[in-house]
């Protein structure tokens, strides 16, 4: 059976993680709030951030940066894009 949250994304019942994506307090956060569905699209743009702002990972600020631009993605508050990502068009 599909483990379900209600997701504070989406604001909605949806599937949910199948375990939390990190340890610790912000990872169980995460398994208990955050659908899978939001949870790939954050994994897509947070790779979109870091090669358009070219993020070095061993950098401190930038992890900061990172975890700052997850929290707000998936609360659904205004986030960081990367400025050179166009969406692709699905309805062509």
């Amino acid at each position: 059976m599909t483990r379900t949250v209600f997701c504070k994304k989406y604001r909605q019942e949806l599937e949910g993680l199948e375990q939390p994506p990190f340890p610790g307090p912000a990872g169980e956060d995460i398994y208990e709030h955050v659908s899978r569905k939001a949870w790939d699209e954050w994994t897509q743009h947070q790779t979109r951030l870091i090669n358009e702002k070219h993020l070095n990972m061993m950098d401190m600020q930038a992890r900061k940066y990172l975890t700052e631009q997850r929290s707000r993605f998936l609360n659904g508050e205004e986030h960081d894009t990367a400025e050179g990502y166009v969406p692709e068009n699905k309805d062509k």
